[in-house]
């Protein structure tokens, strides 16, 4: 099984031959429902959701997702697009534009986290997503952030993860089953590992562990998107995430990657 821990500023990183599209909205009544859009391009309803890539909409998708949790958002001198809970303890932060660093050889997109307190300077977790990686998970992901699902399901450890992979058909590791898993493909990875540099995390010891995940649809091609979350990030937070990636649920698509086309199956057409 193959492991990613690269994390490197890019040098000249770019972005290239995203087409504009839409991702399925969290709420079925979205103004922005891809079935609803007015785009020519048809909507191909595809599965597995964690093969099928952003649409090329991450930034919009997500934004849309934020402002119907009713958080502030604001411009920064850096270009990025700054986003603020009501209570401003929890935070998100469109990164892109500012090339901050990269995972697995993909620029990091978005960045997600948290702090104890509305005046703590310093943040108390962070969790890192390329391009690519599904809109839906990472929505889900906020809506969870959002309603302070923080501690409600974490007194499992790891296995809290593990076992929101597992009953949606993924399979453990066989040398690591307490601390990895992939779905039955082999395409896609969630791993306990150490964390990469540049990851920030309020706990200043070394050698800490966090969750990563990544998609690499064939064996030694590039990743298809990574995500990362430092060694504070709560495990029921991160089982959120990894329990909507590994949805059977059909999504919305106006383009898929081209990595992954032999690998997706268009279930319908509208």
């Amino acid at each position: 099984m193959s492991t990613w821990t690269t994390v490197r500023n890019p040098r000249s990183t770019t972005v290239s031959n995203l087409s504009r599209g839409t991702e399925a909205p969290l709420h079925p009544h979205h103004p922005s429902d891809p079935s609803r859009s007015d785009s020519p391009d048809p909507v191909y309803w595809v599965t597995p959701r964690h093969l099928a890539g952003d649409d090329g909409a991450l930034a919009e998708r997500i934004g849309d997702t934020l402002a119907d949790l009713g958080w502030r958002m604001w411009p920064t001198s850096r270009h990025t697009l700054l986003y603020a809970s009501p209570d401003n303890l929890r935070g998100a932060e469109w990164i892109l534009a500012a090339n901050p660093f990269e995972l697995g050889g993909l620029p990091v997109a978005w960045q997600l986290s948290a702090r104890p307190h509305a005046t703590s300077a310093m943040t108390e977790w962070n969790a890192y997503f390329t391009t690519g990686v599904p809109y839906e998970a990472l929505a889900d992901l906020l809506v969870a952030i959002d309603a302070d699902e923080a501690t409600d399901t974490d007194f499992g450890g790891a296995e809290t993860v593990l076992n929101a992979l597992s009953a949606q058909g993924w399979l453990r590791d066989v040398d690591r089953p307490h601390t990895t898993a992939t779905d039955p493909g082999l395409s896609d990875c969630v791993s306990l590992e150490l964390m990469p540099p540049l990851i920030q995390d309020a706990d200043p010891r070394p050698d800490l562990s966090g969750w990563q995940a990544w998609a690499e649809p064939v064996l030694g091609t590039p990743y298809l998107w990574c995500a990362s979350f430092s060694a504070s990030v709560p495990n029921g937070l991160v089982a959120g995430f990894t329990s909507s990636l590994a949805s059977p649920v059909p999504v919305p698509r106006h383009s898929v990657p081209k990595s992954a086309e032999g690998r997706l199956t268009v279930v319908h057409r509208s």
